[in-house]
């Protein structure tokens, strides 16, 4: 689109992960066996925790949340990457790429703020357990959760924003294979130095803060474990080792990708699909494999709908 003497970019192209069709051949049947074998399983979780009566605590319910935010996060980019490795012209629609860009930041922050509320939820289960269901109420959990979503939403707002102010008239080759904030401004035909410290400052900042809350509040819950004989104190600190594992696989790519200045590192596609396709749907898995609750659920619901599906 002409406006003046200026081009307007009505469309991006996709680098992708690879040019060699081999390489791409081998990504597309490795990706799409990962994400039929773990997407179900995600799916899964959650059937089994919404119909199991002996799941229905609040964390529980957080993990059934956690699963349904990472099954919409991984339905943002892997469909797209999957049907662009068998296409010669890897492009995406401006306004594609916003809702990309939309979608990915919305769905990510309000992961990150699930991730503290079951870290507070953590905390009132062990240091204040007599009152943990008055506290920690359904009704508590559900604003809890609505609140994390409503949060995602106002920080993808604001990115979202500070990007379709800039002007794009020349470059359109994104190196990656989907559109995010680092790599789309620098395709800006104008200085993006104040808009950069801005998206730093939205995303980079907030998530090294969370990071390190997060951190700090799960020591802290293990050292009371630790010098506490509290009662289910084993799977107490189980429980709070899971989440922390979880916090690293959540946080850590994120910082690689955010916490920095908008430059290209040889790692950055790397880091890029393990954030956005695989650890958000091993997530839950990793819960579930330590949790012996779920497994056992997981059990009774197979059983019981094998004895319908045999009547």
């Amino acid at each position: 689109m002409e406006h003046g003497n200026l081009t307007w970019v009505t469309e991006f192209m996709l680098l992708g992960l690879s040019e060699a069709y081999r390489v791409q051949l081998f990504l597309f049947f490795l990706f799409l066996l990962f994400y039929i074998v773990i997407l179900p399983g995600n799916v899964l979780i959650i059937l089994t925790i919404r119909s199991d009566p002996c799941l229905g605590s609040p964390m529980y319910f957080l993990l059934a949340n956690l699963a349904f935010l990472d099954i919409c996060y991984c339905s943002v980019t892997p469909p797209k990457m999957l049907a662009d490795f068998f296409s010669h012209r890897k492009t995406i629609s401006y306004g594609g790429c916003m809702a990309q860009l939309f979608f990915i930041h919305f769905l990510g922050a309000a992961e990150i703020f699930l991730l503290i509320i079951m870290a507070y939820d953590r905390y009132v289960a062990i240091c204040k357990p007599l009152h943990y269901a008055s506290i920690v109420s359904r009704g508590v959990c559900c604003a809890l959760v609505g609140a994390a979503w409503v949060g995602g939403f106002m920080h993808s707002i604001v990115q979202v924003a500070l990007t379709i102010r800039l002007p794009f008239c020349g470059p359109n080759k994104l190196d990656n294979f989907f559109c995010d904030v680092p790599q789309v401004i620098k395709l800006a035909c104008t200085d993006t130095y104040v808009v950069e410290m801005l998206m730093f400052s939205n995303s980079g900042l907030v998530t090294l803060v969370c990071f390190v809350l997060l951190l700090i509040s799960y020591t802290v819950l293990l050292v009371k474990l630790r010098i506490q004989s509290l009662c289910g104190k084993n799977k107490a600190a189980s429980t709070c080792v899971t989440h922390i594992i979880v916090v690293f696989i959540m946080f850590v790519p994120a910082l690689y990708i955010y916490a920095r200045p908008f430059c290209s590192f040889p790692l950055d596609k790397v880091v890029s699909l393990f954030h956005t396709v695989v650890f958000p749907l091993l997530n839950p898995m990793i819960y579930t494999l330590r949790n012996k609750e779920i497994i056992s659920a997981m059990k009774r619901l197979m059983i019981r709908y094998s004895h319908w599906g045999g009547k």
